[in-house]
Parts: structure tokens; sequence; C-alpha cells
């Protein structure tokens, strides 16, 4: 693994309280929450790229007032969901780097769900108040490390699906206010978390790949101090 880009120190980055509260409230090490985040991207006219985020709410103890992407923590539930189809192979293959092969799916799984609880669209199909997810649609881009020394950490990991794949409308839960889908400049303008605008980063590189490229491209995990690059993913 290679060293680089450090996540940033401001409040927004890993909780609200910044460093320094986050050492009193969590003098021991943290162990990290599975996590998923969706980006759900659509390419619209003159504006371009488009991708759906939202504002957490102001009165949230972890990144209140700040843009991010439809996602949370994997629940146990994911582990056993059933789906209309399964991970691609090049996607599974992303996610078992770091996942043993149940929890790289329960991570897909997660993503599809956050998005429907978060933002009203089914990736997939709904029966009864049940998804049953989309798991082929979806694609593998990054994860990242919260510092250790929080009181919430997350290991989380970006996905990505394209907009046409995820149907009906938009709708708040309340979690995400301000619910739509922003340009990349629109979305850098508004305050985001370092590590945000460094998935949106990667996911820039990725959309400028040919399907052959991002069949081998490195494996990018975002840490506190290091920008770790594990090796190619074999396509298969």
């Amino acid at each position: 693994m290679t060293e680089g880009a450090r996540l940033g120190e401001r409040p927004e980055d890993d909780n609200p309280g910044g460093p320094a509260e986050a050492r009193r409230a969590a003098p021991r090490a943290v162990r990290p929450r599975h996590a998923a985040s969706l980006l759900v991207w659509r390419r619209s006219g003159a504006r371009g790229i488009e991708v759906l985020m939202g504002l957490r709410h102001a009165r949230h103890r972890f990144m209140p007032n700040v843009l991010v992407f439809p996602g949370g923590r994997v629940d146990r539930g994911d582990h056993r969901a059933k789906a209309i189809s399964e991970l691609r192979p090049l996607t599974r293959a992303g996610l078992e780097r770091q996942a043993p092969p149940s929890l790289a799916r329960a991570l897909g799984v997660a993503a599809a769900r956050e998005l429907h609880e978060e933002t009203g669209l089914v990736l997939g199909r709904l029966e009864t108040l049940r998804l049953w997810p989309d798991l082929a649609a979806i694609d593998y881009l990054c994860r990242a490390v919260t510092p250790p020394n929080r009181f919430m950490r997350f290991n989380a990991r970006f996905l990505i699906a394209p907009a046409e794949a995820a149907h009906g409308a938009i709708r708040g839960s309340g979690e995400l206010e301000e619910l739509r889908f922003f340009t990349l400049a629109e979305a850098r303008a508004h305050k985001v978390a370092t590590i945000t605008a460094k998935v949106l980063a990667e996911f820039e590189m990725w959309l400028a790949m040919g399907a052959e490229e991002r069949a081998t491209r490195p494996l990018i995990c975002f840490r506190s101090e290091r920008r770790a690059q594990d090796s190619r993913v074999p396509e298969r």
C-alpha cells in the first residue's frame, strides 16, 4: 500500500464535534461499523452529470447540515435479504477485497435499502413493502475508513448505480433535506465532508474510463493518514 492523501480535520469530516471532542468522547479505539453509500447518477442535457444527494438534518449528531449521498450502516437483515439479481463479478470482487462474500453482498443490499428508506427510490422491486434489490445494477467505486478515536466510526463502501436503474418518486424520509440531483459543481459548492469531495473526484475518474479500464483500475481506500492503493482487480 502506498501513502497519500489525508482526510481533513474539519468537524463535518467525521463527526460534528471534531477531533478534540471525539478524543474526549472515545478515549479507546472504536471499531468501525460496516456501511454503504450509493451514488445514483444521471446525464442531464446541458447540466451534464448529476448525482443524487441530500442535506443531513441540523439535529443529527453525525455531520449535521452536510451534503451526503444516501447510505447507512449494514443491518443484520441485509445478510439474509433476497434479491432479484446478484452482484456482477467485478463489483463482487471489489467488495470482497476487504470483506467476506456474505458481507460483500450485504453491503450491496444495504446500499439499495438505504436508498429506498432515505429517498423513496426503488433499485429493484418492491413487494408488500419488502424490497428485492437489483444488485446487478451496482458498481463498486471505493472505500473509506473513519479515523480512530472518534465516537462514531465507519468502514464505508461507496457504490454506484445509474438513475435509470431505479424507479419511483423522490420523497424524503426526514433524514435528508433538499433531496435532489446535484451537478458536481453544485455539490462542491455546498458544505461537504472532505471524504465526500474525494469520492466525487474518484467518481469523475471512473466516469472517464471505459469498461476495460474500469475492470483493471486500482482499488482505493481512504484512511486518516493515507490513500491506500490495492492491486488491480482481475476481470472475472
